[in-house]
């Protein structure tokens, strides 16, 4: 089993920034890429960012292309999110979710976090 565990939320201003981290316990080898997803009131949960651990790049949504950047740390079995001009169309719950190897190709995630507050003010 694997335990996802966010940080990093808050309350920022307009064309703030704000750090997201995930960190992954228990059979972390059994990841095979982390993602962030958000959700605001009333919208339904969409993908933000997302990467293949240990894979290379990460990929973007069009709404946070060029300002979001999400990184990975193996060794602290951790992926971050930074998020920088931040606008108040970002304010969701934030959401780390993570897929096994042996399932990869599913469009279900095995495992997810409980989710960071981020509010941006206008």
């Amino acid at each position: 089993q694997v335990q996802l565990v966010e940080s990093g939320g808050g309350l920022v201003q307009a064309g703030g920034s704000l750090r997201l981290s995930c960190a992954a316990s228990g059979r972390t080898s059994n990841i095979y890429n982390m993602d962030w997803f958000r959700q605001a009131p009333g919208k339904e949960r969409e993908f933000v960012a997302g990467l293949i651990l240990g894979g290379g790049g990460a990929s973007y949504s069009d709404s946070v292309k060029g300002r979001f950047t999400m990184s990975e740390d193996n060794a602290k079995h951790t992926v971050a999110l930074q998020m920088n001009s931040l606008q108040p169309e970002d304010t969701a719950v934030y959401y780390c979710a993570a897929k096994k190897f042996d399932t990869r190709w599913s469009d279900t995630y095995n495992y997810w976090g409980q989710g960071t507050q981020v509010t941006v003010s206008s």
